[in-house]
């Protein structure tokens, strides 16, 4: 991973030491409270879907195209940069320079962003401590906000919209 061991040898140039010797000197800071962890899963991966490709819709609407158009043009940048290797900027990229059309390119973001949906899901999933709301299920959204008034101890979340 081009990224990590980049980030790896610039902590190593600039402190001297190496990141496994930085993490494992590192004191634990004692806290006197509990971190509690939500994660929005739709029980249905067809509703994650759908939500997928219709934020993907208003993006492109907000000149998502333009934006990768303009980053294209500034001339110093290149498929290799890490932030061109990102979801979604990657697949209008190569449609920019020509190499695929858009319709092709809006479908290899949308198959990509799935595919991080799913991992993201794995990742979850594989950690119990992870609490898991339905976005869609507007009665574990209230239990939710009934938690987490419990868990702060006021209505801190009171006037929060039930997510679209």
């Amino acid at each position: 991973d081009a990224q990590r061991i980049q980030r790896a040898l610039e902590v190593q140039r600039l402190t001297g030491r190496s990141l496994s010797e930085l993490t494992a000197a590192a004191v634990p800071a004692s806290r006197d409270y509990t971190i509690v962890r939500w994660a929005l899963v739709p029980q249905d991966r067809g509703v994650l879907h759908a939500r997928i490709e219709k934020r993907f819709s208003a993006m492109m609407m907000q000149g998502f195209l333009g934006e990768v158009r303009q980053l294209l043009a500034r001339g110093d940048l290149t498929a290799r940069h890490a932030s061109m290797r990102a979801v979604g900027y990657r697949q209008l990229w190569l449609h920019v320079q020509g190499e695929i059309t858009l319709q092709a390119a809006c479908e290899q973001a949308l198959a990509a962003t799935r595919q991080l949906a799913k991992r993201q899901l794995t990742w979850i999933n594989a950690d119990a401590a992870w609490r898991r709301l339905d976005p869609s299920d507007s009665v574990a959204v209230a239990n939710w906000r009934q938690q987490v008034v419990e868990i702060v101890g006021k209505p801190a979340l009171a006037n929060v919209k039930h997510p679209p």
